[in-house]
């Protein structure tokens, strides 16, 4: 299956005004310091100020708003790093549903917390991302459930388009150059590149991935899917594989004009500076998007650029140790 890039915008707009009736739009700021170390206009989507801490929620919440109260009831399946799954938590703690979560092992303690508290099933099964999606799945179709992707989705890519949707309101007319989105499995940067480059055909697109797990921009390099040998990261909300077919390869071999490869100690570093000059708490896949635009100072001086800050669902220790 492949979807166009303007049936993902159309559906995003039309979302939009159902989604907030349940999240609020976040903030659209410039971020001062990091403008003018840079020499660039700097302004920051704040998702990590989103309900659940994370841009997640406007993708599970538009793919649960499509179930019935009997299909929310019977229950849903989804498999995640932590963030994906919050929102599918908080979508049916909205809407009414019972959830089960394949996580990772290694999933952050604070997520795996969180998703505790919204009465989730979580069922943690080795730590890749990829294997967990095809055991969700298989599982979800084996008991008759609905399974709820965390991007391989046209209402997923949509949902989370809806960030490009307030962008496009919140510059109301103004200019923007380009736009540095993390990516992992690529459900984000396809939905806010489809809505922006509708709305602003000249706007080039940046998709940041860690340079020791970067499945999407391999694959894209090699024309199809494939499997990375991946290391640890920061940037646990970006890590995994892209799962086979997925929808969200040719929207990102259409949409994303560079791909920024990001060491772990720029990632640190681009986290110490937001924290130290906004004192705003990011995750490290957020911090990945301003530490892929400080690579890219040179090419982008002088102009204005959105930076989308995903999420800011970190915990204590991890914190700890990203800033020793």
């Amino acid at each position: 299956m492949s979807v166009r890039p303007a049936d993902v915008a159309e559906q995003a707009e039309r979302l939009a005004p159902r989604l907030r009736e349940h999240l609020r739009p976040t903030a659209f700021v410039r971020y001062d310091a990091f403008s003018e170390e840079l020499g660039v206009e700097v302004l920051v989507k704040c998702e990590h100020q989103q309900r659940t801490g994370s841009f997640k929620a406007r993708g599970a919440l538009a793919k649960v708003l499509t179930l019935t109260d009997a299909e929310r009831a019977a229950g849903v399946v989804t498999a995640s790093t932590g963030n994906h799954g919050l929102g599918v938590g908080n979508a049916l703690a909205t809407l009414g549903g019972h959830g089960i979560v394949y996580l990772p092992e290694n999933a952050a303690p604070g997520k795996v917390a969180a998703l505790r508290r919204f009465g989730l099933e979580l069922r943690a099964e080795g730590n890749d991302t990829g294997v967990l999606e095809i055991k969700a799945r298989a599982y979800a179709a084996e008991h008759g459930l609905t399974y709820v992707p965390p991007y391989n989705d046209p209402d997923i890519i949509a949902g989370q388009g809806t960030v490009g949707v307030e962008i496009v309101e919140q510059l109301a007319g103004a200019p923007l150059d380009a736009v540095v989105v993390a990516v992992g499995g690529g459900g984000l940067i396809s939905g806010v590149a489809a809505v922006l480059k509708k709305h602003l055909p000249g706007i080039r697109v940046y998709g940041a991935q860690p340079a020791v797990d970067d499945a999407m921009a391999a694959s894209v390099r090699a024309g199809e899917i494939v499997q990375v040998d991946a290391g640890q990261t920061l940037s646990d909300g970006t890590a995994g594989s892209v799962e086979p077919g997925s929808i969200t390869f040719e929207l990102c071999r259409e949409l994303v004009d560079d791909w920024v490869l990001v060491e772990e100690d720029a990632i640190r570093d681009a986290l110490r500076t937001v924290i130290d000059t906004e004192h705003q708490l990011i995750e490290g896949s957020a911090a990945l998007a301003f530490a892929a635009a400080r690579e890219r100072r040179t090419e982008l001086a002088g102009k204005r650029v959105a930076v989308v800050s995903c999420g800011g669902n970190m915990s204590s220790s991890t914190l700890v140790a990203a800033l020793a």
